[in-house]
Formats: C-alpha cells, sequence, structure tokens
C-alpha cells in the first residue's frame, strides 16, 4: 500500500484543502500536525524552500504548495475527480483557483491589516472581487457544477474561514443582502459531509485569530 503522509496545521486552509481532496478520493494518509512557531527538522527537510505547510509524502516523495498537491491527488488517484476532464474547463479551472489565491485572498487580508484611511479603498477592491466570484457562481450549486471539484476546494477560505476572520474582527464583509448567491453556495459548503470533516473547529479557530486583530468594531 502506498504511503501517504502529510504535514500541516489545524487552523491553516491551505493543508484542510489537501486533507479534503484526499478524503473525497478516500486515500488512507497520516497526518502530522506542525508547529508553524518552532518548525521541525522533517518540515525544513521536506520544504526547504518556502519552509511551509502543507506539504505531501508520497512513498517518499515531497510534493508542497496545495495547488500543486491538489493537482497531483487528482493525477495520483483517479476516482472521484477533482479537476475536469475537458481541457477548456480544466484550464478555467486552473484560472480561478489562481484567482482565489493569488487575488481575493489577498485582497481580504489586506482589509485587515491596511491603516484607516486606506481601509476603504481595500473594502471596495475586495467587494469588486467577491462580486466576480459571485457572478461566476451564478444559478450552480458549486463551482464544480453538481459536485465539489478544484475550485470549491481552493475556495475553503471563502466558505469558512472568512465567517471567523469577520467575527474575530469585527468586520462584515459578505452577508446575504449583499452576497445572496456566495451566501447559498457558502451554506450549501459547509453542510456538505466531506467538508464538514475537514474544517477546524470555528470556536476555536476564532479564539486564535482574535489577538490578531485591534479590539475595535467596524462594518462597511
Amino acid at each position: 500500500m502506498a504511503e501517504v503522509k502529510l504535514l500541516g496545521a489545524w487552523g491553516s486552509p491551505f493543508s484542510r484543502r489537501v486533507e479534503m481532496a484526499l478524503k473525497l478520493k478516500g486515500v488512507e494518509y497520516e497526518y502530522i500536525e506542525e508547529d508553524l512557531a518552532d518548525k521541525s527538522p522533517l518540515l525544513l527537510k521536506c520544504n526547504p524552500i518556502h519552509k511551509k505547510v502543507p506539504v505531501l509524502l508520497h512513498n517518499g516523495k515531497t510534493i508542497a504548495e496545495s495547488l500543486v498537491i491538489l493537482e497531483y491527488i487528482d493525477e495520483t488517484w483517479k476516482t472521484n475527480p477533482i479537476f475536469p476532464e475537458d481541457p477548456y474547463d480544466k484550464a478555467m479551472a486552473r484560472f480561478w483557483a489562481k484567482f482565489l489565491d493569488d487575488t481575493c485572498m489577498p485582497a481580504i487580508w489586506k482589509i485587515m491589516w491596511s491603516k484607516e484611511n486606506q481601509r476603504e479603498k481595500a473594502i471596495e477592491e475586495a467587494i469588486q472581487h467577491l462580486k466576480t466570484l459571485e457572478n461566476e457562481l451564478k444559478d450552480k450549486k458549486f463551482f464544480g457544477g453538481e459536485t465539489i471539484g478544484l475550485v470549491d476546494i481552493v475556495a475553503n477560505f471563502i466558505g469558512f474561514w472568512l465567517g471567523a476572520v469577520q467575527e474575530a474582527s469585527g468586520m462584515e464583509l459578505v452577508n446575504k443582502e449583499n452576497f445572496p448567491v456566495l451566501c447559498r453556495w457558502i451554506d450549501e459548503y459547509v453542510n456538505c459531509s466531506v467538508v464538514k470533516q475537514n474544517l477546524p473547529p470555528r470556536d476555536e479557530l476564532i479564539a486564535f485569530l482574535q489577538p490578531r486583530f485591534s479590539a475595535s468594531s467596524w462594518k462597511y
């Protein structure tokens, strides 16, 4: 039997993506929790360039970076495909996954850490990107159609972490009035059994995030 290990961190959406993919595929694996404040020799050895989680170990080979790992998993274990089969649809899935990681997530974090006089502009930018996601969803149940696919897995930050960030910071960015389609997707997403299995405890995540934000609450 193939040996599969995952180096991750309980509160990392990137680590949870990989766990979700492995669960979807029915792959048995050993999970190794990393203390990112005191990184293990194994993590430093397996990911010497970025020194980050997640890292997948498969029969002694190491793969880093969550998007790369997801593609490796999908190509290695063929059951329950994560990527679309059609080349164009596959390219579009890669595009939206990259949009989430390179555009949406940084824009949201920018709001959290921006100075007060720069915050309004940061909020407008994040809202624009989230509206783009909402328009992409349209009337689909998931980004992947009727079943969870690559984009849904990568969007786990929007689906779960964003709500915890909003509660921890006092910010309200996404609600049913402003983002009805996205909120419908969030409800479907977090209530999907394979997603539920791979989400950190909400209370613990909020408690972890709260000290990292200002005590002042604000809404746009």
